[in-house]
């Protein structure tokens, strides 16, 4: 099986077909990022890199039997300005589906964010197919919503039952499920923006206890003492929260590139070739593998 591989990043593709034990004979990658290529060459040095995706010439390269690929999302996420096509991240994906429709591989897969139903469905038309929806929950500590397209046949994940506890080298969570990391998360995050806007998530480093308070009136109570759980388990939160706790600049950390690494399913060390900043970005860019596992498995049911 030769394998393309769009917006390769540090090649989670890979990781996924040896895990889903899919043999193949060349991996083809298109990425630009230095760093990315850094840590895919160290840990798969046959990978064969072809550069910008918008200068890959598919008459040069030979029969494809599996294109895959995660276009740049900036322009779809919900949590961006939603520029959709307009952004010229975003219309990267015009140079996927025209790989696609040139080689005309056996099997494809391309991944999203979720998106408005707009672009979700411009998408769907170069595919020709609808999206699944999969949260990276069932097989990881991460809550991951993405959308893939594919014509591979393939049954969802089952849930694995990780939880946030499970991944840490140490210190304490108020959740079951890590907010979903991104390319920027290298630069930490804050209580505010972790407690009211459900970003960047936060590890402590005691267990901390909630004060209680009063709803208007102040005859019952808001929300009871409650202690934070290495393993992760608590009861739900309110976006208020954060002041009402005892918990200090100094009494909480992000988590570090190993524990990202877990969340993404990624092989422990696996980016340990480039610095931290670095490799905080290509995890947050990058697959939750094991759903990509989930998905190739079902070649081996077609071959």
């Amino acid at each position: 099986m030769k394998v393309l591989s769009c917006f390769d990043g540090m090649s989670c593709g890979q990781i996924a077909l040896n895990k889903a034990g899919i043999d193949y004979s060349t991996y083809y990658a298109s990425e630009l990022d230095k760093y990315a290529i850094q840590v895919t060459q160290a840990n798969y040095p046959n990978t064969v890199q072809l550069g910008d995706i918008r200068s890959v010439d598919p008459l040069a390269l030979p029969k494809i039997d599996l294109l895959i690929g995660g276009s740049p999302c900036q322009g779809f996420s919900f949590a961006g300005k939603q520029l959709n096509f307009e952004d010229p991240r975003s219309k990267l994906f015009f140079d996927f589906a025209r790989l696609k429709e040139t080689l005309k591989p056996k099997y494809f897969l391309l991944e999203n964010v979720r998106m408005s139903k707009e672009s979700q469905d411009i998408i769907s038309k170069y595919m020709g197919c609808e999206p699944v929806a999969i949260n990276s929950a069932l097989v990881s500590a991460q809550s991951r919503q993405r959308l893939y397209w594919t014509n591979i046949p393939f049954t969802m994940p089952e849930d694995k039952g990780i939880v946030l506890g499970d991944i840490l080298e140490n210190g304490f969570t108020d959740r079951d499920k890590a907010h979903c990391i991104d390319a920027n998360y290298a630069k930490g995050g804050n209580l505010k923006s972790y407690f009211d806007k459900g970003r960047r998530q936060l590890v402590f480093n005691k267990p901390i206890q909630v004060n209680p308070s009063k709803k208007a009136g102040g005859k019952q109570p808001y929300i009871q003492d409650r202690v934070f759980s290495k393993q992760g388990k608590s009861h739900a939160l309110t976006a208020s929260f954060a002041s009402r706790t005892n918990v200090d600049d100094n009494g909480y950390r992000k988590l570090t590139p190993l524990e990202c690494e877990r969340l993404q399913t990624v092989p422990e060390g696996y980016t340990n070739h480039v610095s931290n900043t670095q490799r905080y970005k290509m995890l947050g860019n990058g697959w939750t593998v094991d759903v990509i596992v989930a998905i190739l498995e079902g070649i081996n049911k077609c071959e």
